[in-house]
């Protein structure tokens, strides 16, 4: 039934947006870890989604109209390290800092992280309406077979 496809690609969005939150909940919390077990200072981590399968527009049509097709959706494809070089602080008394007394901090931007927070947020809850409205859809459709 196409009405549960719809629900798997939003389920598919749910788990992606999911996955974002944990990310970017785990680059605020290291905001401030200047040592990893790889050495330095924590990189920020950022997921890339991708299409859940690589076929074209017109494939993708093809496919829904044969009744087996597979859903559509997101999938993560990678977890990325964002490579830019953090910002260095001066903090003499500092553990980690270099002989002239600077600290080399993640290249974590709270702000950015925050906007990214609420980004992963809508999407999450653009998933959830899409779902409650295909639930809302089966449910009319029941009730239209039993009148």
């Amino acid at each position: 039934m196409r009405l549960f496809r719809a629900m798997d690609v939003s389920a598919s969005g749910l788990t992606a947006e999911r996955l974002r939150l944990d990310i970017i909940a785990g680059n605020l919390a290291n905001a401030n870890t200047t040592r990893t077990p790889e050495g330095g200072p924590y990189r920020r981590r950022m997921p890339v989604f991708q299409e859940s399968r690589s076929r074209g527009f017109g494939s993708f049509l093809e496919a829904l109209s044969q009744s087996g097709a597979e859903s559509p959706g997101v999938q993560v494809a990678a977890i990325v390290t964002d490579d830019r070089p953090g910002k260095t602080r001066y903090e003499p008394g500092h553990p980690d800092a270099d002989e002239n007394g600077y600290v080399v901090m993640p290249n974590v931007d709270v702000v950015t992280e925050m906007v990214d927070m609420i980004s992963a947020t809508r999407g999450y809850e653009a998933n959830v309406t899409a779902i409650n409205a295909s639930k809302q859809m089966a449910m009319r459709a029941l009730e239209i077979g039993r009148g």
